[in-house]
């Protein structure tokens, strides 16, 4: 069928990835790889986005007109008609696009999933969408109920805060690439092409820009003088902190930034870097080419719990383990985590955990630094772990972290979901006697 609206492709690739992570299990990263290479514009592939992350971010909303609209539920051979009204729904709403074009584009769009018969209730509940608005809905209603509970029990006093920041579109962080220029200079940079970014105290090479943007249209973004890495993600640097020249392990790399960020800190870092995915990898030596490090990094398709398999002997000074882990600090980037994850899933990380932490700690020289850190705000992945492992180490000692970190957390610190704008982030610093 031919699309004879503009903007119809744009709105047809997102109802596909919908349908495929709400209806089918599908990652909303993997659809956005299948769909996105097939959209020329940048500017449509930035839309795809933008209305799956605000559908996903809303749904609970957006579920709850449609029970409210329709007297019959939509069953299963809808489920392609739901996504598209969700799509719908997010420009309407979320986004806030013109009403006239949101509106045709997704009418129209709904003809070329070969549902013209329902265009006609498409057409209305979108402008019901439009005249009334949306009824509100609790951000706790889209979490299972077993993460929920766990969330309340870790986090009793700050789990309302958790799930609005969860529920909330993320800031686009920026780290500065000291090997080509200064945070100060690179702001300023920004500021002439009439860009706003702030600075934090803490993070000595980060920016906040508050308004959604493509990376093609950063200065210098091509040539490394910048890079999208959160803010929490920019502090494990400072957690680490290894000596010039130190000899470092990075034993789950993928994609690169927090190796990228050390040598963009210190290039004399010498830095053996693994990731169990050889596909990973790959993706990973395209960014440390990007900001110009790859010379500094040997890496290693392997398994850092498993070092008879990759490691020569020597001593590291240093250790990073940027940890497998629930991601529960970042639903807010990944909102299909909470359509996906299983409490089975919780209990095999954590074993993970262990593992990484048991295999990798024997290749730490005395007197070295290692890191733990993941992207939960789950206590049995991070201070739980932490208290494991302390336990059955004697030659582990903890090295406290300060309150920049985030709330103390035992042996480390964790940063909760939108706290100064970033996201959930645990930390613990470790030395070897």
């Amino acid at each position: 069928m031919t699309d004879t609206t503009p903007g119809t492709a744009s709105r047809l690739a997102a109802a596909r990835v919908l349908d495929a992570v709400l209806h089918r299990g599908r990652s909303l990263k993997g659809e956005f790889g299948t769909e996105l290479p097939k959209i020329a514009d940048p500017r449509d592939r930035a839309l795809v986005e933008a209305i799956c992350f605000a559908a996903l971010r809303n749904r609970a909303r957006y579920a709850a007109a449609l029970a409210a609209w329709i007297p019959k539920p939509l069953g299963k051979s809808d489920e392609p008609l739901r996504a598209l009204l969700y799509v719908g729904f997010a420009q309407l709403d979320a986004l806030k696009l013109p009403a006239h074009a949101a509106v045709d584009a997704t009418v129209e769009t709904a003809r070329a999933l070969d549902r013209g018969h329902q265009a006609g209730m498409v057409n209305a509940l979108l402008r019901r969408a439009q005249r009334e608005g949306f009824p509100p809905a609790d951000p706790a209603q889209v979490w299972p109920e077993w993460l929920l509970a766990e969330v309340h029990r870790d986090w009793p006093e700050h789990a309302d805060a958790i799930l609005a920041a969860s529920a909330a579109a993320a800031p686009l962080w920026l780290r500065v690439n000291r090997l080509n220029t200064t945070r100060d200079a690179y702001r300023q940079q920004l500021q002439d092409v009439g860009i706003a970014a702030v600075t934090h105290d803490a993070l000595p090479d980060a920016l906040r820009i508050e308004d959604s943007l493509a990376v093609t249209n950063l200065p210098g973004f091509d040539d490394g003088v910048a890079s999208v890495q959160d803010g929490s993600a920019q502090a494990v640097a400072d957690a680490l902190a290894p000596s010039p020249g130190a000899r470092v392990l990075d034993a789950c790399v993928a994609p690169g930034g927090k190796a990228a960020h050390l040598l963009e800190r210190d290039p004399t870092l010498r830095i053996t870097a693994l990731d169990i995915d050889s596909r990973r990898l790959r993706r990973t030596a395209e960014t440390l080419r990007r900001v110009g490090v790859e010379a500094a990094v040997e890496l290693k398709a392997a398994d850092a719990a498993d070092p008879a398999a990759w490691w020569d002997g020597v001593p590291f000074d240093a250790v990073l383990i940027d940890a497998p882990c629930s991601a529960t600090g970042v639903v807010r980037r990944q909102p299909d985590i909470l359509l996906h994850r299983r409490p089975g899933d919780i209990d095999a990380l954590v074993v993970t955990q262990v593992n990484l932490l048991d295999a990798v700690w024997t290749t730490l020289a005395s007197g070295g630094v290692l890191v733990y850190a993941t992207c939960s705000i789950l206590k049995r992945e991070n201070a739980g772990q932490i208290e494991a492992f302390l336990a059955r180490t004697p030659d582990a000692v903890v090295e406290p972290l300060a309150e920049t970190f985030g709330h103390d957390a035992g042996a480390g610190r964790q940063r909760l979901p939108g706290e100064d704008g970033m996201d959930g982030f645990f930390y613990a610093r470790l030395r070897k006697l």
